[in-house]
């Protein structure tokens, strides 16, 4: 069953036809033409299919006679970037066996640089026939290309001039992570023309925000080309997130205001420029062909033995990853795209690093997850990516998938212990010994084989989530609107809402909420490992209590500017500008309240609130609710051991309490340098040795330096 449906026609007048090269993979101008090499293992013929300026009538089919191993390949004289083009795949239909190959489906490049048009759904894109009884193993012989995004012959090359990284240590990193339509969309002060853009995104007033906030790098939600969810689609909604991946090099043209991928460049050109980082959200584990029913639209009709995980035969779909389907990075050639897709965008988009979305899917081997298997070895090797940020979801749905504080150095990973400790703390259902772990980095999960306390990537908000603002103020999600009668989303958020679910005019219950976001913020700043917020928190902003906004491409999921806090926001500058003024509040090196060669002063004191150190037996005590931490350079650190930066911190989640100081460093004497409770107070010198803590609040004192307070 290959039937390739009518012939097109096979003659292109003009352009002179040649064996070219197998490498590199995708369509590559060489300034004279154009050579094309795409892989495929198991397939009998290839065909390149050339296609109009509008992309509605094929041109020309052009069969790929030279293989280089699995590699096919051919070079077009007189093509130029700008030219549309697919693929057709002859080979076995045999799902059993694990071919899925039909001619009738145009493909798309998985190395294409550039997409254009939107995918259309219709019964067409399915290789099988969409209500037979025989289902997948059924044979649709329609022709998909009028319904198929086409691949882009694009020119990558632009004008960096100085563009330089700015190499943030992670130390410094203070990661913020925004949605490029999300974040712009409803922002005043980005041009109505390029809002929703990656030109609106690095618009000045975006950069000037970013800044104030102390903000080092951006993780920008998924760039890389995605699809609309059939579902979806049929439901009036879009994929908004983005995780649902077809094109691994290609920048999503949906957030193009002009239709160039230079755009993204001159996005990347202006954070460097702003001393900020770009860190982008990818997406390797799976595709959006989804499982056996659903689209063949690439790697399907290309290879789908080789591109992924099969089981059964090869009829199913490994899913490992909850999508229906779950790439092989097992494969040499699979593992072999994902890295020339990586070094891609470092090389010629610059950005400074990732962060894998179900990072456990991409290191499992045959035998379940590897932290010395192929892929993370790739990365760790490799001189351009070795360099770059590398951030992990350490988890994934398959067997043995949640494996926190299990990837190799130089990984940091996304702590979601940090943040279930951290609303059950403030929440009054866990007590200090959760949050004395937390805010010393999570040793128990990542002090091993050399890993650095910045490897927890800390946050209490992520975009999967409700956001800081809906946190405290509901206890329940509202996903109705999502289409799913609130099935969707997680039910273990550990949130509250003071007594009245969602807003609220009360003034006690108001100040509650506002008390308990700078808490959240202050315990995620203050904390040892690296600091990770959530666009539109430092704001206020709300989604209505959707904990699971995948699908609202409105005004839920955008970041409403309409009335914005920005007295919350500068309680977050103030946050950021104490942790840079406090190389104690972001060491390198876990602290084990063990003493420094220096002077012999333990690095860590946790302390009760009458100043004495706990007993064993205190920590499990309910009433416990109030903890102090003196805090110093680490202990393992020669250099730092010398440093006489040192913070009290106090985390109050009870009562109005009176803390008894430490014995004042030197001749200096501590000064309240934030109060959660008075965040707008200016730094104050206390003179005694008690001073009271406010109820359900965070106090930190540091010594004054030289003849007055630090000013921050």
């Amino acid at each position: 069953m290959n039937d390739a449906g009518a012939e097109p026609p096979r003659r292109l007048r003009g352009h002179a036809l040649s064996a070219g090269c197998p490498a590199p993979l995708g369509a590559s101008f060489t300034g004279d033409g154009v050579n094309f090499a795409v892989f495929s293992a198991h397939a009998e013929r290839v065909e390149l299919c050339l296609f109009s300026a509008d992309g509605r009538k094929e041109r020309a089919r052009i069969e790929l006679r030279e293989r280089n191993g699995d590699v096919w390949h051919v070079f077009v004289a007189g093509l130029t970037p700008g030219t549309l083009y697919g693929y057709r795949v002859h080979g076995p239909y045999a799902p059993e066996a694990g071919h899925r190959f039909n001619p009738n489906k145009l493909l798309i490049d998985p190395y294409a640089k550039q997409l254009s048009g939107a995918l259309k759904w219709s019964d067409a894109v399915m290789g099988y026939r969409v209500g037979s009884a025989r289902a997948d193993l059924s044979f649709d012989t329609r022709d998909s290309a009028f319904a198929v995004p086409k691949s882009v012959v694009a020119d990558p090359s632009f004008g960096w001039g100085g563009d330089r990284p700015p190499r943030i240590p992670a130390s410094e990193t203070v990661l913020y992570e925004a949605h490029v339509k999300g974040l712009t969309m409803l922002h005043p002060g980005v041009e109505p023309g390029l809002r929703g853009s990656y030109l609106g995104m690095c618009a000045e007033p975006v950069l000037e925000h970013l800044t104030r906030l102390g903000v080092t790098t951006v993780q920008i939600m998924p760039v890389q080309a995605f699809v609309d969810d059939r579902f979806l689609v049929a439901a009036g909604l879009r994929n908004y997130w983005g995780y649902n991946s077809i094109g691994f090099f290609a920048p999503e043209p949906r957030y193009m205001s002009q239709g160039r991928i230079r755009e993204l460049q001159i996005m990347v050109r202006r954070f460097h420029a702003a001393g900020i980082e770009v860190v982008l959200d990818v997406v390797y584990n799976h595709t959006a062909e989804g499982n056996e029913m659903g689209p063949t639209l690439a790697f399907r009709g290309l290879d789908n033995a080789s591109y992924y995980r099969l089981k059964d035969g090869g009829r199913f779909y490994v899913n490992d990853t909850g999508t229906g389907n779950t790439l092989n990075l097992s494969h040499p050639m699979v593992l072999r795209m994902v890295m020339d897709s990586l070094r891609y965008w470092v090389e010629t988009f610059h950005v400074d690093g990732f962060r894998f979305d179900l990072g456990t899917a991409l290191a499992r081997e045959a035998h379940g997850f590897d932290p010395q298997g192929g892929f993370l070895k790739a990365i760790g090797q490799d001189p351009v990516l070795s360099r770059v940020k590398l951030i992990t979801e350490p988890w994934d749905l398959g067997p043995g998938g949640y494996q926190l504080g299990a990837f190799p150095h130089p990984f940091l990973e996304f702590n979601d212990r940090f943040r279930d400790g951290l609303r059950k703390f403030w929440t009054g259902q866990a007590g200090v010994a959760e949050l004395s772990s937390r805010l010393s980095g999570s040793a128990q999960q990542f002090d091993h084989s050399g890993r650095p306390a910045t490897a927890s990537v800390n946050f209490v908000t992520v975009h999967d989530g409700f956001t800081l603002e809906d946190l405290v103020g509901y206890r329940a999600k509202h996903n109705l609107a999502n289409g799913e009668e609130n099935r969707d989303g997680t039910d273990a958020n550990h949130s509250d809402n003071f007594g009245v679910e969602g807003p609220s005019d009360d003034p006690a219950i108001r100040a509650a909420r506002a008390q308990r976001k700078r808490n959240l913020l202050a315990s995620v700043l203050l904390a040892q490992g690296t600091p990770f917020l959530l666009a539109g928190d430092e704001i206020g902003n709300s989604q209505g209590g959707n904990n699971n906004a995948y699908a609202q491409d409105n005004a839920t999921g955008w970041i409403d500017w309409s009335d914005p806090d920005w007295a919350l926001a500068g309680f977050v500058a103030r946050l950021t500008a104490l942790r840079r003024a406090h190389p104690v509040l972001r060491q390198k090196l876990f602290l084990h309240s063990r003493p420094r060669q220096s002077d012999g002063i333990p690095d860590l004191f946790w302390r009760l609130p009458d100043g004495s150190p706990p007993a064993d037996a205190d920590w499990s005590r309910p009433d416990w609710r109030c903890l102090c931490a003196e805090i110093r350079a680490a202990s393992a650190s020669p250099a730092g051991a010398a440093s006489d930066d040192v913070v009290f911190v106090v985390v109050n989640g009870g009562a109005t309490t009176e803390v008894t100081l430490p014995e004042p460093p030197g001749e200096r004497p501590w000064e309240r340098v934030l109060d959660t409770a008075a965040p707008e107070a200016p730094g104050t010198v206390e003179t005694g040795p008690r001073v009271p803590v406010a109820a359900q609040s965070v106090a930190v004192f540091a010594p004054v330096v030289g003849a007055r307070p630090v000013a921050l």
